[in-house]
């Protein structure tokens, strides 16, 4: 039979039971506490991480919105700048509206600016203008008269004693003006209109009996045979060619008015020479000719009169005398006292 005690455990036996069972728990114990803690440092890190994702974001949008601020208060600083340059304009525009009003008040505090006299300055002003401008550009001397008479009817009626040197210039100036005549540009479209009028009547035919008694006798005496002619240094275009010679002339009367008109005197004395070369080779010699020739002559040896002193005279005095701001004596009530100039 068995020995109970055979059975029973040894003490040993039981210790290291005991050592093992207690390292096993010991193991155990570490390894969940290493398990908790590692979930739990897991745990950490992921809260951090999406806490580090939450501020990135946060941030990411506070950049945005301080973008979004810098581009409006960069447009903000654009429209200021844009309103500051429209209100300079404005200002400047004000100012500039500010300095016309005063020179607008300066011009109605002028004595010389108010009432009938004023207006007669200006009216007496324009036509000798116009008349200076007829004179000048359009050559019309009768045009300049009319304007002249019209300037001196509205100066005689200012009355102030300060304006009698500029009366006394306006009439010398109108002597000057009616010593004119009709002016130069129409006595020398007078006198070519005369020729081209007289050209048509030149006789076309040679004259026979002209140089009957200045020929020689036997010239005389072979008269009935032979017809002896001095050709000189010219001859009469054929008759085919007639045509094309008259329509030349024609064209150089044409230029010469027309150089009368621009002021080309060279060119007036030349197309007076071409019209002086075509008459010995259209029309024989004669009278008639002779004559068309000496006022040809004559229009290319007359110049141009010089043009007077006394012409614009007037008109420069009148501006020199308003520039210097003349004060002309203005209409006063019977409570005002008249106003002396200084």
């Amino acid at each position: 039979m068995n020995d109970p005690s055979s059975l029973s455990p040894r003490p040993g036996h039981r210790t290291r039971l005991v050592v093992a069972a207690l390292a096993v728990l010991v193991v155990g114990i570490g390894a969940w506490r290493g398990w908790s803690w590692w979930q739990a440092r897991s745990a950490q890190q992921q809260t951090a991480q999406s806490v580090a994702a939450q501020r990135l974001e946060a941030l990411e949008s506070r950049t945005d919105a301080l973008r979004r601020d810098q581009r409006a208060q960069a447009q903000r600083l654009l429209d200021a700048a844009a309103t500051n340059r429209v209100l300079r304009d404005e200002v400047l525009g004000l100012g500039q509206r500010g300095a016309l009003l005063e020179e607008s008040v300066a011009k109605l505090s002028d004595p010389t600016r108010h009432g009938a006299q004023a207006l007669r300055l200006d009216e007496v002003e324009l036509l000798l203008s116009q008349a200076a401008q007829r004179l000048d550009i359009a050559h019309d001397v009768a045009g300049a008269r009319r304007a002249y008479a019209l300037a001196a009817g509205a100066l005689d009626g200012i009355d102030d004693h300060r304006l009698l040197n500029l009366k006394q210039t306006l009439a010398q100036e109108r002597i000057a003006v009616d010593a004119l005549g009709a002016g130069p540009h129409a006595d020398a479209l007078g006198r070519l209109g005369a020729i081209a009028a007289a050209l048509p009547g030149l006789p076309r035919e040679r004259i026979a009996t002209m140089d009957t008694p200045s020929r020689p006798a036997w010239q005389r005496w072979l008269a009935p045979l032979v017809d002896v002619r001095a050709t000189r240094d010219t001859t009469l275009v054929a008759p085919d060619a007639r045509t094309a010679a008259d329509a030349a002339l024609q064209i150089d009367i044409g230029l010469a008015r027309a150089a009368v008109e621009r002021d080309d005197d060279a060119g007036y004395r030349a197309s007076l020479a071409r019209i002086d070369a075509w008459l010995p080779q259209l029309w024989p010699d004669s009278p008639e000719r002779r004559r068309v020739h000496a006022q040809l002559r004559t229009l290319q040896a007359t110049s141009a009169p010089a043009r007077p002193n006394e012409l614009g005279s007037t008109l420069q005095q009148l501006r020199a005398l308003r520039n210097a701001g003349l004060r002309l004596q203005v209409p006063t009530t019977p409570a005002e006292t008249p106003e002396v100039a200084p």
